[in-house]
């Protein structure tokens, strides 16, 4: 039986770059989130100017869906000079809500924003009820858990403050310090972190030694409770979508905005496709190996329940800190027209290599082999190996623009 859909969860999708805008609401994101140019803690990420954050509003919006922007630093008494103008200034964009974490930037932008929708950052650390109850009262709306969050406690949080939307994180990279409170990229680099400038030391590969022996380095352990730097595994919870949703959370996201166009599509599109399936048949809902598989195609590490299903189980990489991926990000749709596909290089590839599609229609996974290949002026290309060239195949499939196609 069909389940009512309309308090159907929302899957917020990572942004770091327009390119990935269009990616996300392509493959059925229902919300955003990005970072301005000042204030986020990605800020090596494209990141967007106050006019493309216009831009993003104003389309998204005519889907009927959302754009959530950062504003989730540690802030400094320097910081609030500019401030004013840019929460001002998304208020007035209709941004549908800013992230923060900072209770200074929080309780400022009450006083100059006041229309503004706020959004509690993981970056806050929010483990029980009783936090979330005294920020739901200083006027967020929405709390985004930590990911040491267990499914007792979501659970319990949930029917406690019920009036207050929870979001958790279901998917990506994982920071091995407690909320991401992490001070060794500072100390090593002078990268600060909690100023959105992480230089992810914990993912570099280290030898551990006795200050006065250093010719004799010993194997770090960990207790009870974990160890608390280096290499994390990534967060993977699609298996685990029915008790979540079944709960109350109100939204599903998903981390990446330093990540590919490909990781994107590829995590959004899997996770689109198990929330529609489960409202069709709640019921008799599971995830089948073609989507579990799909999650392995893009770039990452070892997968983990993290601390929502399983206290217990490892959750650091010990044998390798590099990311792995099943499948290659090798074009991008531009346009699809009687057969014809327009594309996008992106990773190379040759006439007669058989590639696959990732799209939102039923053309997903469909795979074919690549005949015809030439540039946009019609000439022959037998490999290509010109990164962006514009190119020309044979494609019997029907795409769209911003689809995938990826080596098998």
């Amino acid at each position: 039986m069909q389940k009512d859909i309309k308090n159907k969860i929302e899957l917020l999708a990572p942004a770091g770059n327009m390119e990935k805008f269009m990616t996300a609401l392509h493959f059925g994101a229902d919300a955003v989130y990005l970072s301005g140019k000042q204030f986020g803690l990605r800020a090596f990420a494209d990141n967007f100017d106050n006019e493309q954050i216009k831009f993003c509003c104003e389309y998204a919006h005519k889907l009927n869906k959302k754009v959530y922007v950062t504003v989730n630093i540690f802030a400094k008494n320097d910081d609030f000079v500019y401030l004013k103008d840019y929460l001002v200034f998304l208020e007035q964009t209709g941004v549908d809500a800013a992230i923060m974490s900072d209770a200074g930037v929080i309780a400022y932008a009450k006083s100059v924003a006041p229309k503004l929708s706020i959004h509690l950052s993981t970056q806050a650390n929010i483990l029980n009820k009783y936090a979330v109850e005294f920020w739901n009262r200083q006027g967020v709306e929405r709390i985004i858990l930590a990911r040491e969050s267990s499914y007792s406690d979501i659970a319990e949080i949930i029917k406690a403050v019920p009036k207050c939307e929870i979001e958790m994180f279901v998917h990506g990279a994982m920071c091995i310090s407690y909320s991401g409170r992490c001070l060794m990229s500072n100390y090593l680099t002078g990268r600060d972190s909690n100023r959105g400038e992480c230089v992810q030391a914990c993912r570099w590969s280290w030898t551990i030694t006795e200050a006065e022996h250093t010719e004799n380095p010993f194997t770090v352990k960990q207790d009870e409770r974990g160890t608390y730097i280096f290499n994390s595994k990534d967060l993977n919870l699609i298996e685990y979508i029915k008790p979540l949703l079944e709960c109350g959370v109100k939204s599903f996201k998903i981390e990446g905005r330093m990540k590919s166009m490909h990781y994107v599509a590829t995590v959004i599109n899997a996770y689109r496709r198990a929330i529609d399936k489960y409202y069709l048949n709640p019921e008799d809902f599971f995830v089948d190996e073609k989507l579990k598989n799909e999650l392995t195609k893009t770039v990452h590490r070892e997968f983990t329940s993290g601390f929502v299903f399983d206290d217990n189980c490892v959750k650091q990489n010990y044998v390798t800190s590099k990311a792995q991926t099943n499948g290659e990000f090798l074009a991008v749709v531009k346009e699809w027209h009687e057969g014809v596909a327009t594309v996008e290089m992106r990773n190379r590839f040759k006439e007669g290599d058989t590639v696959e599609i990732l799209s939102n229609n039923d053309s997903f996974n469909k795979q074919f082999i690549i005949k015809n290949l030439r540039d946009e002026f019609n000439n022959p290309i037998g490999d290509a190996k010109v990164v962006q060239q514009i190119l020309k195949m044979d494609c019997a499939f029907p795409l769209s623009r911003y689809d995938i196609l990826r080596s098998c």
